[in-house]
Protein backbone atom coordinates (compact mmCIF):
# COMPACT_ATOMS: atom_id res chain seq x y z
CA UNK A 1 0.00 0.00 0.00
CA UNK A 2 1.08 3.58 -0.68
CA UNK A 3 1.99 4.52 2.90
CA UNK A 4 3.68 1.34 4.06
CA UNK A 5 6.73 2.20 6.13
CA UNK A 6 5.30 5.50 7.35
CA UNK A 7 4.78 5.77 11.11
CA UNK A 8 2.28 8.31 12.48
CA UNK A 9 1.85 9.47 16.07
CA UNK A 10 -1.72 10.64 16.56
CA UNK A 11 -2.34 13.08 19.43
CA UNK A 12 -5.59 14.40 17.95
CA UNK A 13 -9.18 13.93 19.10
CA UNK A 14 -12.77 13.98 17.85
CA UNK A 15 -13.10 14.04 14.03
CA UNK A 16 -10.57 15.95 11.86
CA UNK A 17 -7.31 14.43 13.11
CA UNK A 18 -8.55 10.89 13.81
CA UNK A 19 -10.20 10.73 10.38
CA UNK A 20 -7.00 11.95 8.75
CA UNK A 21 -4.80 9.39 10.51
CA UNK A 22 -7.32 6.60 9.87
CA UNK A 23 -7.12 7.43 6.16
CA UNK A 24 -3.36 7.01 6.39
CA UNK A 25 -3.81 3.71 8.24
CA UNK A 26 -6.18 2.49 5.52
CA UNK A 27 -3.34 3.01 3.04
CA UNK A 28 -0.70 1.17 5.01
CA UNK A 29 0.71 3.64 7.54
CA UNK A 30 1.41 2.46 11.07
CA UNK A 31 -0.62 4.76 13.31
CA UNK A 32 0.01 4.86 17.05
CA UNK A 33 -2.80 6.62 18.85
CA UNK A 34 -1.41 8.45 21.87
CA UNK A 35 -4.39 8.65 24.22
CA UNK A 36 -4.65 10.68 27.42
CA UNK A 37 -5.46 8.83 30.65
CA UNK A 38 -9.18 9.56 30.22
CA UNK A 39 -9.16 8.23 26.66
CA UNK A 40 -10.26 9.40 23.22
CA UNK A 41 -13.65 11.21 23.44
CA UNK A 42 -14.98 9.30 20.42
CA UNK A 43 -15.08 6.17 22.58
CA UNK A 44 -18.04 7.72 24.42
CA UNK A 45 -19.94 9.57 21.67
CA UNK A 46 -22.91 8.07 19.85
CA UNK A 47 -24.28 4.57 19.33
CA UNK A 48 -22.47 1.72 21.09
CA UNK A 49 -22.11 -1.60 19.29
CA UNK A 50 -19.82 -4.56 19.96
CA UNK A 51 -18.25 -2.87 22.95
CA UNK A 52 -17.37 0.47 21.38
CA UNK A 53 -19.04 3.34 19.58
CA UNK A 54 -19.59 3.24 15.84
CA UNK A 55 -17.99 6.70 15.73
CA UNK A 56 -14.81 5.36 17.32
CA UNK A 57 -14.45 2.37 15.04
CA UNK A 58 -14.95 4.56 11.98
CA UNK A 59 -12.17 6.94 13.04
CA UNK A 60 -9.72 4.56 14.75
CA UNK A 61 -9.65 1.33 12.80
CA UNK A 62 -6.23 -0.06 12.04
CA UNK A 63 -4.47 1.93 14.78
CA UNK A 64 -2.56 0.95 17.92
CA UNK A 65 -3.25 2.65 21.25
CA UNK A 66 -0.76 3.81 23.85
CA UNK A 67 -1.83 5.81 26.90
CA UNK A 68 0.64 8.49 27.97
CA UNK A 69 0.15 11.05 30.70
CA UNK A 70 2.09 13.83 29.01
CA UNK A 71 2.03 15.87 32.18
CA UNK A 72 4.67 13.44 33.46
CA UNK A 73 8.31 13.90 32.32
CA UNK A 74 8.81 10.17 31.78
CA UNK A 75 5.81 10.10 29.44
CA UNK A 76 7.24 13.04 27.48
CA UNK A 77 10.51 11.15 27.10
CA UNK A 78 8.63 8.07 25.80
CA UNK A 79 6.87 10.31 23.29
CA UNK A 80 10.17 11.80 22.16
CA UNK A 81 11.66 8.35 21.62
CA UNK A 82 8.64 7.46 19.51
CA UNK A 83 8.99 10.73 17.59
CA UNK A 84 12.58 9.86 16.73
CA UNK A 85 11.26 6.72 15.03
CA UNK A 86 8.26 8.35 13.36
CA UNK A 87 7.50 10.28 10.19
CA UNK A 88 4.36 12.23 11.07
CA UNK A 89 2.84 13.73 14.21
CA UNK A 90 -0.73 15.04 14.29
CA UNK A 91 -2.13 17.03 17.21
CA UNK A 92 -5.32 19.00 17.79
CA UNK A 93 -4.91 20.69 21.16
CA UNK A 94 -5.59 24.38 21.53
CA UNK A 95 -2.62 26.49 20.36
CA UNK A 96 0.26 26.45 22.82
CA UNK A 97 -0.75 23.33 24.73
CA UNK A 98 1.76 20.98 23.12
CA UNK A 99 4.54 23.48 23.79
CA UNK A 100 3.61 23.64 27.47
CA UNK A 101 3.59 19.83 27.59
CA UNK A 102 7.04 19.73 26.00
CA UNK A 103 5.97 17.89 22.83
CA UNK A 104 5.53 20.83 20.44
CA UNK A 105 7.33 21.13 17.12
CA UNK A 106 10.20 23.20 18.50
CA UNK A 107 11.10 20.45 20.97
CA UNK A 108 10.36 17.53 18.65
CA UNK A 109 12.31 18.90 15.69
CA UNK A 110 15.45 19.12 17.83
CA UNK A 111 15.40 15.35 18.27
CA UNK A 112 13.52 14.33 15.14
CA UNK A 113 14.21 16.83 12.35
CA UNK A 114 12.67 14.54 9.70
CA UNK A 115 9.24 14.60 11.35
CA UNK A 116 6.32 16.23 9.55
CA UNK A 117 4.38 17.84 12.40
CA UNK A 118 0.76 18.89 11.82
CA UNK A 119 -1.24 21.05 14.23
CA UNK A 120 -5.00 21.02 13.60
CA UNK A 121 -7.07 23.69 15.34
CA UNK A 122 -10.21 25.74 14.92
CA UNK A 123 -8.62 29.08 14.04
CA UNK A 124 -4.92 28.31 13.55
CA UNK A 125 -1.84 29.02 15.61
CA UNK A 126 -2.02 32.82 15.34
CA UNK A 127 -4.56 35.59 14.91
CA UNK A 128 -7.16 37.29 17.13
CA UNK A 129 -9.32 34.16 17.47
CA UNK A 130 -6.58 31.57 18.01
CA UNK A 131 -7.42 30.92 21.68
CA UNK A 132 -11.20 30.81 21.35
CA UNK A 133 -12.91 27.45 21.79
CA UNK A 134 -15.34 26.22 19.14
CA UNK A 135 -16.30 23.23 17.00
CA UNK A 136 -17.57 22.71 13.47
CA UNK A 137 -20.89 24.55 13.89
CA UNK A 138 -19.18 27.69 15.17
CA UNK A 139 -16.82 27.79 12.20
CA UNK A 140 -19.66 27.36 9.73
CA UNK A 141 -21.61 30.12 11.48
CA UNK A 142 -18.74 32.61 11.46
CA UNK A 143 -17.94 32.02 7.80
CA UNK A 144 -21.48 32.81 6.66
CA UNK A 145 -22.51 29.29 5.76
CA UNK A 146 -25.13 28.80 8.47
CA UNK A 147 -26.71 32.10 7.39
CA UNK A 148 -26.88 30.72 3.85
CA UNK A 149 -28.44 27.41 4.97
CA UNK A 150 -32.03 28.59 5.33
CA UNK A 151 -35.03 26.49 6.25
CA UNK A 152 -38.53 26.90 4.85
CA UNK A 153 -39.15 29.59 7.45
CA UNK A 154 -36.30 31.67 6.07
CA UNK A 155 -34.23 31.21 9.23
CA UNK A 156 -30.80 29.55 9.52
CA UNK A 157 -30.95 25.78 9.87
CA UNK A 158 -28.47 23.31 11.32
CA UNK A 159 -25.96 22.13 8.69
CA UNK A 160 -26.16 18.48 7.80
CA UNK A 161 -22.46 17.61 7.62
CA UNK A 162 -19.37 18.66 9.62
CA UNK A 163 -17.87 20.51 6.66
CA UNK A 164 -15.25 22.44 8.66
CA UNK A 165 -14.03 19.28 10.38
CA UNK A 166 -13.73 17.34 7.16
CA UNK A 167 -12.24 20.20 5.15
CA UNK A 168 -9.49 20.47 7.76
CA UNK A 169 -8.93 16.71 7.68
CA UNK A 170 -8.47 16.72 3.92
CA UNK A 171 -6.31 19.85 3.86
CA UNK A 172 -4.09 18.34 6.55
CA UNK A 173 -3.74 15.10 4.60
CA UNK A 174 -2.76 17.05 1.49
CA UNK A 175 -0.20 19.08 3.41
CA UNK A 176 1.33 16.06 5.13
CA UNK A 177 1.75 14.19 1.86
CA UNK A 178 3.34 17.27 0.24
CA UNK A 179 5.78 17.56 3.12
CA UNK A 180 6.68 13.86 2.97
CA UNK A 181 7.29 14.16 -0.76
CA UNK A 182 9.53 17.19 -0.28
CA UNK A 183 11.45 15.43 2.49
CA UNK A 184 12.86 13.05 -0.09
CA UNK A 185 14.88 15.98 -1.46
CA UNK A 186 15.64 17.98 1.69
CA UNK A 187 15.91 15.30 4.34
CA UNK A 188 13.90 17.48 6.69
CA UNK A 189 10.32 17.52 7.84
CA UNK A 190 8.17 20.60 8.29
CA UNK A 191 5.48 22.14 10.44
CA UNK A 192 1.87 22.50 9.24
CA UNK A 193 -0.59 24.95 10.79
CA UNK A 194 -4.03 23.77 9.60
CA UNK A 195 -7.10 25.75 10.71
CA UNK A 196 -10.66 24.54 10.29
CA UNK A 197 -11.65 28.12 9.46
CA UNK A 198 -9.03 28.48 6.72
CA UNK A 199 -9.86 25.07 5.27
CA UNK A 200 -13.60 25.66 5.05
CA UNK A 201 -13.25 29.19 3.69
CA UNK A 202 -11.15 27.78 0.86
CA UNK A 203 -14.18 25.68 -0.10
CA UNK A 204 -16.32 28.75 -0.88
CA UNK A 205 -14.76 29.65 -4.22
CA UNK A 206 -18.04 29.01 -6.05
CA UNK A 207 -20.16 31.24 -3.79
CA UNK A 208 -17.84 34.00 -2.55
CA UNK A 209 -17.65 35.78 -5.90
CA UNK A 210 -19.90 38.78 -5.12
CA UNK A 211 -18.09 39.51 -1.86
CA UNK A 212 -14.62 39.10 -3.35
CA UNK A 213 -15.64 41.44 -6.15
CA UNK A 214 -16.58 44.09 -3.59
CA UNK A 215 -20.30 43.88 -4.23
CA UNK A 216 -23.20 43.43 -1.86
CA UNK A 217 -24.29 39.83 -2.27
CA UNK A 218 -27.95 39.10 -2.97
CA UNK A 219 -30.00 37.24 -0.36
CA UNK A 220 -28.84 33.61 -0.08
CA UNK A 221 -31.89 32.25 -1.85
CA UNK A 222 -31.04 34.36 -4.89
CA UNK A 223 -27.52 32.96 -5.07
CA UNK A 224 -26.76 30.48 -7.82
CA UNK A 225 -26.16 27.38 -5.67
CA UNK A 226 -28.35 28.28 -2.67
CA UNK A 227 -31.72 28.23 -4.39
CA UNK A 228 -31.44 31.07 -6.87
CA UNK A 229 -31.61 28.67 -9.79
CA UNK A 230 -34.85 26.78 -10.32
CA UNK A 231 -32.75 23.96 -11.78
CA UNK A 232 -30.64 23.76 -8.62
CA UNK A 233 -33.26 23.37 -5.93
CA UNK A 234 -35.38 21.12 -3.70
CA UNK A 235 -38.99 20.23 -4.49
CA UNK A 236 -41.71 18.34 -2.62
CA UNK A 237 -43.52 15.38 -4.15
CA UNK A 238 -47.09 14.14 -3.72
CA UNK A 239 -46.19 11.73 -0.91
CA UNK A 240 -44.41 14.32 1.21
CA UNK A 241 -40.98 13.24 0.02
CA UNK A 242 -38.56 15.50 -1.83
CA UNK A 243 -36.36 15.50 -4.92
CA UNK A 244 -33.63 17.80 -6.11
CA UNK A 245 -32.70 19.19 -9.46
CA UNK A 246 -28.92 19.42 -9.30
CA UNK A 247 -27.69 20.89 -12.58
CA UNK A 248 -28.50 24.30 -14.06
CA UNK A 249 -26.54 23.98 -17.31
CA UNK A 250 -28.50 25.02 -20.40
CA UNK A 251 -28.70 21.48 -21.81
CA UNK A 252 -30.32 20.13 -18.63
CA UNK A 253 -32.76 23.05 -18.50
CA UNK A 254 -33.77 22.47 -22.11
CA UNK A 255 -34.13 18.72 -21.64
CA UNK A 256 -36.37 19.03 -18.56
CA UNK A 257 -38.62 21.91 -19.57
CA UNK A 258 -39.10 20.48 -23.06
CA UNK A 259 -40.02 17.07 -21.64
CA UNK A 260 -42.50 18.74 -19.26
CA UNK A 261 -44.08 20.71 -22.11
CA UNK A 262 -42.87 24.16 -21.02
CA UNK A 263 -40.05 25.18 -23.39
CA UNK A 264 -41.32 28.77 -23.04
CA UNK A 265 -39.70 28.89 -19.57
CA UNK A 266 -36.20 28.13 -20.85
CA UNK A 267 -35.50 31.81 -21.58
CA UNK A 268 -36.17 32.76 -17.96
CA UNK A 269 -33.57 30.27 -16.74
CA UNK A 270 -31.06 31.79 -19.11
CA UNK A 271 -31.43 35.10 -17.19
CA UNK A 272 -31.12 33.65 -13.70
CA UNK A 273 -30.37 33.19 -10.91
CA UNK A 274 -32.77 35.17 -8.77
CA UNK A 275 -36.40 36.35 -8.80
CA UNK A 276 -36.54 36.23 -12.60
CA UNK A 277 -36.88 32.47 -12.24
CA UNK A 278 -39.83 32.63 -9.81
CA UNK A 279 -42.30 31.45 -12.50
CA UNK A 280 -40.08 28.43 -13.20
CA UNK A 281 -39.86 27.53 -9.51
CA UNK A 282 -43.63 27.88 -9.18
CA UNK A 283 -44.15 25.57 -12.15
CA UNK A 284 -41.76 22.99 -10.73
CA UNK A 285 -43.40 23.11 -7.29
CA UNK A 286 -46.83 22.48 -8.78
CA UNK A 287 -45.59 19.83 -11.20
CA UNK A 288 -43.53 17.78 -8.76
CA UNK A 289 -46.31 17.80 -6.14
CA UNK A 290 -48.53 15.97 -8.62
CA UNK A 291 -46.68 12.63 -8.41
CA UNK A 292 -44.94 10.51 -5.79
CA UNK A 293 -41.19 10.34 -5.50
CA UNK A 294 -41.26 6.77 -6.82
CA UNK A 295 -43.18 7.96 -9.88
CA UNK A 296 -40.62 10.70 -10.51
CA UNK A 297 -37.71 8.29 -10.14
CA UNK A 298 -39.29 6.23 -12.92
CA UNK A 299 -39.98 9.30 -15.04
CA UNK A 300 -36.42 10.66 -14.77
CA UNK A 301 -34.74 7.30 -15.43
CA UNK A 302 -32.67 7.49 -18.61
CA UNK A 303 -33.17 11.21 -19.12
CA UNK A 304 -30.10 13.48 -19.33
CA UNK A 305 -31.15 15.65 -16.39
CA UNK A 306 -29.47 16.12 -12.98
CA UNK A 307 -32.15 14.58 -10.77
CA UNK A 308 -31.74 12.94 -7.37
CA UNK A 309 -34.17 11.70 -4.73
CA UNK A 310 -33.74 13.14 -1.25
CA UNK A 311 -32.79 9.98 0.63
CA UNK A 312 -32.53 9.50 4.35
CA UNK A 313 -29.29 8.00 5.69
CA UNK A 314 -30.69 4.47 5.73
CA UNK A 315 -31.63 4.71 2.06
CA UNK A 316 -28.28 6.30 1.24
CA UNK A 317 -26.22 3.55 2.86
CA UNK A 318 -28.26 0.89 1.04
CA UNK A 319 -27.99 2.55 -2.35
CA UNK A 320 -26.76 0.05 -4.97
CA UNK A 321 -24.13 2.48 -6.26
CA UNK A 322 -22.79 3.18 -2.75
CA UNK A 323 -22.54 -0.55 -2.14
CA UNK A 324 -20.93 -1.20 -5.52
CA UNK A 325 -18.25 1.41 -4.75
CA UNK A 326 -17.42 -0.34 -1.50
CA UNK A 327 -18.36 2.62 0.65
CA UNK A 328 -20.26 0.47 3.15
CA UNK A 329 -18.39 -2.62 4.26
CA UNK A 330 -19.47 -5.47 6.51
CA UNK A 331 -16.96 -7.35 8.64
CA UNK A 332 -17.10 -10.99 9.71
CA UNK A 333 -19.09 -10.00 12.82
CA UNK A 334 -21.74 -8.30 10.72
CA UNK A 335 -20.66 -4.80 11.80
CA UNK A 336 -20.90 -2.00 9.25
CA UNK A 337 -18.03 0.32 8.34
CA UNK A 338 -17.60 3.27 6.01
CA UNK A 339 -15.33 2.35 3.11
CA UNK A 340 -12.23 3.92 1.57
CA UNK A 341 -12.90 6.86 -0.78
CA UNK A 342 -9.35 7.05 -2.22
CA UNK A 343 -9.26 4.22 -4.75
CA UNK A 344 -5.94 3.28 -6.33
CA UNK A 345 -5.77 0.75 -9.15
CA UNK A 346 -2.40 -0.48 -7.89
CA UNK A 347 -1.79 -0.90 -4.17
CA UNK A 348 -5.34 -0.10 -3.07
CA UNK A 349 -6.06 0.72 0.52
CA UNK A 350 -7.34 -1.98 2.85
CA UNK A 351 -9.66 -1.69 5.81
CA UNK A 352 -8.41 -3.50 8.89
CA UNK A 353 -11.55 -4.37 10.82
CA UNK A 354 -9.95 -3.89 14.20
CA UNK A 355 -9.68 -0.98 16.58
CA UNK A 356 -7.71 -0.68 19.80
CA UNK A 357 -8.82 -0.93 23.37
CA UNK A 358 -7.50 2.02 25.32
CA UNK A 359 -3.78 1.53 25.91
CA UNK A 360 -3.85 -1.98 24.43
CA UNK A 361 -0.44 -1.67 22.77
CA UNK A 362 1.52 0.18 25.42
CA UNK A 363 3.57 -2.82 26.51
CA UNK A 364 4.41 -3.81 22.93
CA UNK A 365 5.34 -0.29 21.82
CA UNK A 366 7.55 0.38 24.84
CA UNK A 367 9.20 -2.99 24.35
CA UNK A 368 10.02 -1.95 20.78
CA UNK A 369 11.65 1.17 22.23
CA UNK A 370 13.89 -0.99 24.40
CA UNK A 371 12.14 -0.68 27.75
CA UNK A 372 12.54 -3.72 29.98
CA UNK A 373 9.52 -5.59 31.32
CA UNK A 374 10.07 -4.49 34.92
CA UNK A 375 10.42 -0.88 33.84
CA UNK A 376 7.19 -1.07 31.84
CA UNK A 377 5.48 -2.56 34.88
CA UNK A 378 6.71 0.33 37.03
CA UNK A 379 5.53 2.94 34.53
CA UNK A 380 2.10 1.30 34.49
CA UNK A 381 1.95 1.16 38.25
CA UNK A 382 2.82 4.83 38.46
CA UNK A 383 0.23 5.64 35.74
CA UNK A 384 2.80 7.20 33.46
CA UNK A 385 1.43 4.89 30.75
Amino acid sequence: MKLEGIRVLDLSAFLPGPHLTMTMADHGAEVIRIEPPDGEPNRRIGVVEAGTTVYFRNTHRGKRSVVLDLKRPEAVEIFMKLAERSDVIVESFRPGVVDRLGVGYAAVSQRAPRVVYCSLSAYGQDGPSRDRPTHDLGIQAELGLVAANLGDDGKPAMPGVPAADMAASLMALNGILMALLRRHDTGRGDYLDIAMSDSLLAWTANVAGPVLAGRTPPPPRHQRTWGGHAMYNIYETADGRHLVLGGSEAKFTKNLLTALGRPDLIALCEQGPGPVEDPVRAFFRETFRARTLADWKTWFAGRDICFSPVNDMTEALRDPHVLHRGMVLTDERGLKHLGIPIKFRDEPGRVRFEWPDQGAHGTDVLGELGYAADEIARLKAERVI
